[in-house]
């Protein structure tokens, strides 16, 4: 009789602690699998707008932010940086960039300037070139200079294969990279904040 009664309790035990187990191997399991289609912050962020804040960004800087896992410059534009456009306009392959690369241009954008018609200073572009996805580098300052032509005004060079681009990331003539650097669908939140990747239509 004390034998059955050890047996009985020693099998109640040992299926209690299976239960317990069991239930939170399940817990565990609907834990992953609700984590599972939720959209980890990597995920998100690889598709969402990114906000900006350019209220630190002086004349004739530039910063670089990542969004859709590429990089997009934000550069405020001197008034001289702006009037060397219209020099460059001749030179560029594609002056009202009407062949896009990966996207349209917005049309909200000037088509010299290719920024939004309410800040004209502020060009918002992706730094990927055209011709095989290298990032050109920044070359603000006007004059000959190396790889550069003698009468530079200023703009961005791709150290790959030495297309050159203007301070509106248009591509000059004759270049390996076919097509001018991405603009990306944008909006002003206020003057010093930017949105990328949403505008007034919604996400790009």
């Amino acid at each position: 009789m004390s034998n059955e009664k050890q047996v009985d309790s020693g099998r109640r035990g040992l299926l209690v602690a299976t239960c317990a187990a069991g239930g939170v191997a399940g817990l565990a399991t609907a834990g992953a699998l609700v984590s599972t289609f939720q959209p980890s912050e990597r995920a998100k962020a690889a598709g969402a707008p990114v906000e900006v804040d350019i209220s630190a960004l002086k004349t004739g800087e530039m910063t670089t932010v990542e969004w859709r896992g590429k990089p997009v410059w934000i550069l405020k534009r001197t008034p001289e940086m702006l009037a060397s456009l219209a020099k460059t306009e001749d030179k560029v392959a594609d002056p009202q960039s009407n062949k896009p690369y990966t996207m349209d241009m917005p049309e909200y954008c000037d088509k010299q300037s290719r920024s939004r018609k309410e800040h004209p200073e502020i060009l918002v572009t992706v730094g990927i070139c055209s011709h095989l996805g290298c990032s050109p580098s920044s070359k603000f300052q006007a004059g000959a200079q190396a790889s550069l032509p003698d009468d530079w005004q200023g703009g961005f060079l791709c150290p790959c294969h030495g297309s050159t681009f203007d301070l509106a990331g248009r591509v000059f003539k004759n270049k390996p990279a076919p097509q001018n650097l991405d603009v990306p669908r944008h909006m002003f939140l206020s003057d010093t904040k930017i949105l990328i990747g949403k505008d007034e239509k919604g996400e790009a």
